[in-house]
């Protein structure tokens, strides 16, 4: 069977299962692992499904596997929760040395958030690493490392995740700093040499198009200003709706704008799926404009991607590779400057490509150009004030100001941004700020482990008496990224 078709083989059938609701969650179904071959699951089906009593639900759980669609963790009496996690690294780990269904196969073992994601995520496994590395668990951190290396090799870029259905999207390329984190755990350099093509096509993936951009153009991830600068978008080759959130999206799509259904793809690529970060209203899903816009993250992120094959260049005395990965850094640095930075309200924000400004929303991806030491000591003073002010509540940091009820949205508080927020405060001196950042978020995972005996995917920073809410799915327990960051903020 040709797993990379697997959903389109089964297209009638997944309609008919999706939008019928069988199962409480969409991704349930794009998770199943067929017993039989697909021809003979859609012969059946097209002979039975018209008889007389047929029960879908029934001839889905007679023709698929659903082992291991969520992930159960177990429990003893509590432990302390240093312990818990370190059980859990164990009860976390996967392997998938061949394909199943749309579940791709790796080289090496790896560590899954946990609840309903039971596959490798991308940019996930950098704030799981933090852990393993706390953990000592080297040996794991260079597995993710090597799953990494041979997605790029083998399909050219990391996808948001380990499944077939993901194969038209990456997440924010992690990679180099993963690389850098493995470094800072082994001090051998080699690793930059190890996996300097790996690092040349990942940054082939990002920069595809930019040869035939014309001033004001976007093709893919490219995107030329009407000045003729060069930055960077997220997107998806795909213009239909997620497999995994196939209803939603339908529903969604009614009175929505063009390319729906990209734009919605576009801003999973981000890993912020939702916020009123992408809505042209600020308010609502429909005017979602994710391809309309530039964003702070993700040209830093590849800032580092340059910065890194430079050093990888030189390591190797490759001269003329280092001058131009060290030109191109040395140009997005001053891109991100020029184009992200808000004098008026003394933070970074996206750029709107077709108005050719910043957009409204303020978010707490502002971090990167501080968590990567790209700006000024005026500039880094100024956000490190607005974080405080805005961004800083009683449970950690939130992730936006506005309150839409999406889950990357005001009241929620995720992880990764605790530890930016932490690193960034750390690099411009900010001691107070990182430590208050760190024991806001630790005391809130804290109290809801304490109460519930879970490590949650999100959390409310506002009111610290419930559990944090909003998206298209319940909180999730496990948590990979929570479990990584928290051993790694409890040990700075």
């Amino acid at each position: 069977m040709n797993n990379q078709l697997y959903i389109n083989e089964i297209q009638t059938l997944f309609d008919e299962v999706q939008r019928s609701q069988i199962f409480e969650d969409q991704k349930t179904m794009t998770d199943a692992v067929p017993l039989f071959s697909v021809a003979e699951i859609n012969s059946k089906y097209e002979n039975e499904k018209n008889e007389k009593g047929f029960d879908l639900k029934q001839f889905v759980l007679s023709n698929f596997d659903f082992l291991g669609a969520k992930i159960s963790i177990k429990r003893e009496a509590q432990l302390p929760i240093d312990e818990h996690i370190e059980k859990l690294w164990d009860e976390l780990t996967r392997t998938a040395y061949e394909e199943k269904g749309t579940l791709l196969k790796l080289p090496k073992p790896y560590v899954v958030p946990g609840g309903r994601f039971n596959e490798f995520f991308y940019w996930d496994s950098y704030f799981i690493m933090l852990g393993l590395q706390v953990s000592g668990k080297v040996e794991m951190m260079e597995n993710i490392i090597e799953n990494c290396s041979y997605l790029i090799q083998t399909v050219g870029f990391v996808p948001n995740a380990s499944r077939t259905h993901f194969l038209s999207r990456s997440q924010p390329p992690y990679f180099s700093l993963m690389l850098d984190l493995l470094f800072e755990t082994t001090k051998d350099e080699n690793i930059y040499i190890k996996y300097h093509d790996t690092l040349e096509k990942e940054y082939a993936f990002w920069m595809n198009g930019e040869k035939d951009l014309e001033n004001g153009s976007s093709i893919k991830r490219v995107v030329k200003t009407v000045n003729g600068d060069v930055l960077n978008r997220y997107y998806d080759a795909e213009n239909e709706p997620r497999p995994e959130s196939y209803l939603i999206d339908i529903e969604d799509s009614e009175n929505a704008g063009e390319e729906f259904y990209r734009n919605i793809r576009s801003a999973c690529e981000s890993g912020w799926d939702f916020s009123s970060r992408w809505f042209a209203d600020g308010d609502t899903i429909q005017t979602i404009e994710t391809l309309n816009l530039t964003q702070v993250d993700l040209n830093c992120l590849l800032w580092h991607l340059e910065n890194t094959l430079a050093k990888s260049s030189s390591l190797q005395n490759l001269a003329e590779k280092g001058k131009c990965y060290s030109g191109r850094a040395a140009n997005r640095r001053q891109m991100i400057d020029k184009y992200f930075w808000d004098e008026n309200s003394g933070t970074y924000k996206d750029y709107h490509t077709r108005k050719n400004t910043t957009t409204l929303s303020e978010h707490i991806a502002a971090l990167y150009p501080l968590f990567l030491g790209l700006a000024s000591d005026e500039q880094a003073k100024c956000v490190a004030k607005n974080i405080e002010e805005k961004f800083l509540h009683q449970g950690g940091l939130v992730t936006t100001t506005k309150n839409s009820g999406q889950q990357w949205d005001f009241p929620n508080a995720w992880a990764p941004y605790q530890w930016l927020g932490f690193q960034s405060m750390k690099n411009y001196g900010f001691d107070y700020l990182a430590e208050k950042i760190k024991n806001n978020w630790s005391s809130n995972v804290e109290r809801v482990y304490n109460n519930t005996g879970k490590l949650m995917e999100k959390y409310n920073a506002l009111d610290i008496e419930t559990v944090a809410g909003g998206g298209e799915y319940p909180n999730q327990d496990g948590f990979g990224w929570t479990n990584g960051v928290y051993l790694k903020l409890k040990n700075n």
